[in-house]
């Protein structure tokens, strides 16, 4: 398919367009779709779930939302196919009819259509894309630029878009994270700058394997061409290459020293921020503005996140850390010793392999919830482990063990998915039960 979105087909009123999912992406997609005039139909297996304020609108404008599972039927006839980012288009092919199937495409990628030439500033990567926007972002804003912060962080790109249509001021720059769910089915996405910090295994419960989850994470550079700029992580020399990436390359330093009065815990965080740093050069950040807003930046929720100091003990909440390579830019970042809670439904990698780390740095673990068998034979020969139901009563047993000078740390390594709705809820629980002890 072309990269080019003013060679494609317009979206009107002869369209006919599905949105699977019902959360913000899908609620900012159908009321996209409807603003260009399309027919669309919304199937959420929890449509009783839907806010009032949407379902009334999906009612006045003519969407059809439709609960349970999905059937075949639903997909007959459509010419545009928008999946949630949790919708696996893997589960959705068999219910589309061969040689008759929809053109799928991200929210994303649905958005990026109908700009009007705003430049793109877009970050990937299996961790650190939501400090590392964040951060692009506040550089952009010290530099004086009207910045419009979305994607998978929180906004979709299409309420941009609807909020552009009623009068929103143009945004200088659109910074976006952007996940390999978002980029799987975008196809003609061109970011002016373009960022993929990392690569480790994450997510194989929803990517066949690795080799699609690479080439999920490259479509972000697509297409890209030399007026564009492509920057990697240092552990990814010779991918571009191999990738055939068309745009100008170039690679961050993590070691570069040049925001020596950050707020953030560990040397993954100036890493991050030397990223931010050579995609925002691009659009005229000078190191000073770039200085001034990291001597400013606070960690962000769920990262790293200092929630108390009790007793001597420090608690810190890293529920965002979701895989293996997470959990093993966590413990590097401490050099006090950590009682370690994690557990979750487990998504891949080498736990084994964390054995150095776990023997430098890492007193005993608390696991909790789903994957404990995963855990323990990883780590039964490593270190001391012990097992609880909840969160809660993990996190008790190692405050009992804890002495002033150590980090208890929720390093999951895992989704939430097992107890929780999300990382957010698990971190926010967490929280809540440091802050609850006497």
């Amino acid at each position: 398919m072309t990269c080019n979105p003013a060679l494609l087909t317009p979206i009107n009123a002869d369209t006919s367009a599905i949105v699977v999912g019902g959360g913000r992406s899908g609620q900012a997609a159908a009321r996209l779709l409807r603003r260009l005039g399309a027919t669309v139909r919304l199937l959420e297996r929890n449509a009783e779930k839907l806010p009032g304020g949407f379902t009334a609108w999906a009612a006045s404008e003519g969407v059809e939302i439709l609960g349970g599972e999905h059937r075949r039927e639903y997909f007959l006839d459509a010419d545009i196919l928008i999946p949630s980012p949790g919708a696996a288009v893997s589960m959705l092919r068999p219910l589309l009819t061969p040689g008759e199937e929809p053109e799928i495409m991200a929210e994303t990628e649905l958005a990026w259509r109908q700009l009007e030439g705003e430049p793109v500033l877009a970050v990937t990567g299996t961790s650190g894309k939501t400090t590392t926007i964040s951060m692009c972002a506040a550089m952009l804003e010290a530099q004086g630029l009207n910045v419009f912060l979305g994607g998978n962080i929180g906004t979709p790109l299409s309420e941009y878009v609807l909020a552009r249509a009623e009068g929103r001021p143009r945004a200088d720059v659109l910074a976006l994270e952007l996940s390999s769910f978002q980029l799987q089915t975008c196809t003609t996405l061109r970011p002016r700058v373009a960022v993929l910090l990392n690569i480790s295994a994450n997510h194989l419960d929803y990517h066949k394997d690795m080799k699609e989850y690479i080439e999920a994470k490259m479509r972000l550079f697509r297409c890209q061409d030399a007026s564009c700029l492509a920057v990697f992580g240092p552990g990814l020399r010779g991918l571009p290459e191999r990738m055939k990436v068309s745009a100008r390359t170039g690679y961050f330093d993590p070691d570069s020293g040049r925001f020596p009065d950050m707020q953030l815990i560990g040397p993954h965080n100036h890493a991050n921020a030397e990223a931010a740093w050579q995609a925002c050069r691009e659009f005229g950040v000078t190191l000073e503005n770039a200085r001034r807003a990291m001597q400013r930046f606070k960690p962000l929720p769920h990262r790293l996140e200092r929630i108390a100091e009790k007793d001597g003990v420090l608690y810190v909440n890293d529920s965002k850390c979701t895989t293996v390579e997470a959990l093993k830019v966590a413990l590097a970042s401490f050099e006090r010793p950590v009682l370690l809670l994690a557990g979750g439904r487990f998504k891949g990698g080498d736990l084994a392999g964390l054995a150095p780390l776990l023997k430098r740095h890492v007193k005993a673990a608390g696991l909790y919830g789903a994957s404990r068998e995963v855990f323990e034979n990883a780590w039964k020969d490593i270190l001391p482990t012990s097992w609880d139901e909840t969160l809660r009563l993990a996190l008790a047993r190692l405050r009992g063990m804890a002495r002033p000078g150590d980090v208890v740390l929720l390093a999951p390594a895992t989704s939430s998915y097992d107890q929780y709705e999300n990382y957010r809820e698990r971190g926010d629980d967490f929280r809540r039960a440091v802050l609850e002890q006497d």
